[in-house]
């Protein structure tokens, strides 16, 4: 197929007003709602580009209308093996993550997922407590999004496995990855935390990716979590900040015990944590280590989770670290290639009773409305999860009291999480991926050998951040019980609304296809001169209502996971787009006036833009 950004490049074109307007693709609409096997839902029919698909808002469905669980009908059959063999290994029930990125430039999100592999010195796969399907070597698997068309003009999700075609053979013990074009040349690649030497991936274009790990001196040696690209210089090109999480090897595992003395995983205090990476992208393919110039190892915790945003809106990307039971860092930018950290000052740090906790996921965006960042991360069982909302400038409240996040999240340990429009209506909502870390032990007598299963949590926003948790019924992938780990989220089917990828730790993976009745919706997809994911650039949507909605163009976020890069906004609150304005990363803007809704729009940035 030709590739994507070659057929939709930007040429400016004239509005009714004479605004620059940019082509447009649309994709994939629910067709009517008709019944397939056992109750199913047929979900889709195709829209070509450049035809409208203006569609009309809807009231809120019922949980199990929402999200539904497509993961074994639509081909996308991993499942993350963790290596365990009883010994309680540290590591084993930390991972694994996925990214969606459209690797092909064909228009539509593919899904790449770490795997793991048999832990401890001497052990065969013989030795593991949980089953596995695939051969030797374990590896990390690529699965690429073939939606088909049938003649009435319906369309399933289908994925099909190309790691053997991609040439993909990472299999150090996977935790992580994220995604980002380091190297412009307009196609997404990879970088993969590990249990072990961190990997990078540069995709060459042709359905095939390369391991630059070493040649770009990216090749991270200590136990990597969550990673981010951001271009934290604004010099064009994507740099990569490594959360690193605790020093724990193998040969020195340590036994540690619950509250009742038995034995049971460790936490992070057993271990000294680890310092962070920040590798400064040179633009000739190779990255420069400026942990220690840019002052982000003065200061270093238990890094779970990994987010950039600017903060503080001064132009500059910040980078806020969730650190598992340490004080969370905000490293605010100063322009000049160092970073110090605020989070104390700023009220990020601890939470409202000035404790740290155990944060593991992180999203950032706008979640009251203010046109601020705000920051919300999953937490341990018994602490609650948090929500500090930003009132300007990087000063930040506790509001997890008031938002209807805390008690509901009081028995749950969350890892991912997902900041997003899941029914269209214009404000963020949020999804918690769940899973203990601790043994439970009704789970534990009844001879689970992963006794670590709980459910996931969706939240819908009912503005101005305030939230209510969307009870889970029905078939929704929510009643299940899993070790869930990374959430990604991204428009899997391209009809304007998100969908979720869990991986579940020791299980099969989740596909939550968004399946609820479909609001007005528009989208952009941002590109930089080069062709890249515009990362950092803020939209801000004003709708003929008076409502105005803010966006950041990101793949960063949750845990060990990344994110589609596209902005979408809903339109329900306003029901029409008045101007669509992109504040781009490093200066320029550009405006956008009379954008029909119901469709994704790819804009490239000019090489000069007025501001």
């Amino acid at each position: 197929m030709e590739r994507f950004l070659k057929a939709l490049h930007l040429s400016p074109g004239h509005g009714p007003d004479d605004q620059e307007t940019p082509r447009v693709c649309t994709g994939m609409r629910r067709s009517e709602h008709q019944t397939g096997p056992h109750g199913t839902s047929v979900p889709f029919k195709w829209l070509i580009c450049a035809v409208g698909c203006l569609v009309g808002a809807h009231s809120i469905a019922a949980a199990d209308d929402i999200f539904v669980d497509r993961a074994a009908e639509s081909g996308l059959d991993f499942e993350y093996f963790n290596g365990m063999s009883g010994a309680l290994y540290f590591s084993e029930h930390m991972g694994g993550g996925a990214a969606l990125l459209d690797y092909d430039g064909d228009g539509d999100l593919d899904v790449y997922a770490v795997q793991g592999r048999m832990l401890g010195a001497g052990k065969t796969r013989a030795d593991s407590l949980l089953p596995v399907r695939y051969p030797e070597p374990l590896t990390d698997r690529l699965y690429r999004n073939d939606s088909t068309v049938g003649p009435d003009g319906a369309a399933t999700i289908r994925f099909v496995d190309v790691t053997e075609r991609a040439g993909l053979a990472a299999t150090e013990y996977g935790v992580g990855v994220t995604s980002a074009d380091f190297d412009n040349d307009g196609w997404p690649d990879l970088y993969i935390t590990n249990f072990g030497p961190n990997t990078l991936l540069r995709n060459n274009g042709d359905g095939t990716f390369s391991d630059v790990s070493r040649a770009s001196q990216t090749a991270e040696l200590r136990w990597g979590a969550s990673a981010a690209f951001a271009d934290v210089d604004n010099d064009g090109w994507l740099d990569i900040y490594v959360g690193n999480y605790v020093n724990y090897r193998i040969p020195t595992d340590k036994p540690c015990a619950s509250q009742t003395g038995a034995r049971d995983y460790c936490g992070p205090l057993a271990y000294k944590p680890e310092p962070d990476r920040l590798y400064r992208n040179r633009g000739d393919g190779t990255f420069e280590d400026v942990s220690t110039r840019s002052g982000i190892e003065s200061d270093f915790g238990a890094a779970l989770g990994v987010i950039s945003a600017d903060f503080d809106d001064d132009g500059w990307l910040d980078i806020y670290v969730a650190n598992d039971q340490l004080p969370n860092q905000l490293w605010q930018n100063q322009g000049d290639g160092t970073f110090v950290d605020i989070a104390l000052l700023a009220g990020a740090a601890v939470n409202a009773v000035g404790q740290p906790e155990a944060s593991m996921g992180v999203v950032a965006g706008d979640i009251d409305d203010n046109g601020t960042e705000d920051l919300f991360m999953a937490h341990l069982a018994q602490e609650t999860n948090t929500l500090y909302l930003n009132d300007g400038d990087a000063f930040f409240r506790d509001a997890t009291k008031k938002s209807g996040l805390g008690m509901t999240s009081f028995a749950f340990t969350g890892f991912g999480t997902a900041l997003f429009d899941y029914d269209l209506d214009g404000q963020l909502d949020l999804f918690v991926a769940n899973g203990a870390v601790k043994r439970l032990p009704d789970q534990l007598e009844a001879g689970d050998p992963l006794p670590l299963r709980q459910r996931n949590q969706l939240f819908r926003n009912q503005g101005g951040g305030d939230f209510r948790e969307v009870e889970p019924d029905g078939q929704s992938f929510l009643i299940e019980l899993d070790v869930s780990r990374g959430a990604s989220t991204g428009d899997l089917d391209n009809d304007g609304d998100p969908d979720l990828v869990v991986i579940n730790n020791g299980g099969p993976t989740d596909l939550g296809m968004n399946e609820g009745p479909i609001g007005a919706w528009i989208g952009l997809d941002l590109r930089t001169a080069d062709g890249r994911a515009a990362l950092g650039s803020k939209v801000t949507a004003r709708l003929v209502s008076g409502k105005t909605q803010w966006r950041r163009v990101r793949t960063d976020g949750s845990y060990a996971s990344a994110n589609d890069a596209r902005v979408t906004f809903g339109l329900a609150a306003g029901g029409e787009l008045e101007s669509a304005r992109i504040d781009w990363l490093g200066g320029g803007a550009t405006e956008w006036r009379n954008l029909p809704g119901g469709r994704y729009y790819v804009g490239q940035q000019r090489l000069a833009e007025a501001p």
